[in-house]
């Protein structure tokens, strides 16, 4: 792809990205690509369907996630991270809860490959309860999402955070 092909991907990505977390799911293309600063045909050239689009987003903010597990954060600041993703984003919610959204199992599994290393890591520095497992680590951070939807109040991350501790 061409150096500007693929900026004006990463631009349509980025329009959508925000304009889908703070619109939802019923904005028109025509709005992302003026957003974007391309025209309605660049995006479909780059996603011949809105579906192929949310998908792109979503695959596109799972790589990012991934990439800053594996920057060095530690694992609270990462739980933290993982539920502002899923608040900020029903789309990446949904897809961090296995649903909605076809995700290449490649991706979730080097998404669920770094948190797992960071729950590793905290467990072997004695930060994190031995007995907590990958699975239990997804569940939680699902159920913090869906509370801070509900109640409007993020404090349970904390709690729970505090709760993981050994």
């Amino acid at each position: 792809m061409r150096a500007d092909a693929r900026r004006n991907r990463q631009s349509v990505l980025n329009a959508a990205y925000e304009i889908l977390a703070t619109e939802g799911l019923g904005v028109p293309i025509d709005e992302i690509a003026r957003r974007a600063g391309v025209g309605a045909g660049t995006v479909y050239r780059h996603f011949p369907t809105k579906e192929s689009l949310i998908q792109a987003v979503v695959l596109d903010r799972l790589h990012a996630l991934t990439e800053k597990a594996r920057s060095g954060i530690d694992f609270a600041e990462f739980f933290t991270v993982m539920v502002d993703a899923g608040l900020t984003n029903r789309a990446i919610a949904d897809a961090l809860a296995g649903g909605g959204y076809h995700i290449p199992a490649d991706a979730d599994a080097a998404l669920t490959a770094a948190f797992a290393e960071l729950l590793h890591e905290a467990q072997q520095r004695g930060t994190i309860r031995p007995d907590v497992t990958a699975d239990d680590i997804n569940a939680l951070v699902t159920g913090c999402v869906a509370t801070a939807r509900h109640r409007g109040s993020t404090i349970l991350v904390q709690i729970v955070i505090a709760g993981l501790g050994a």
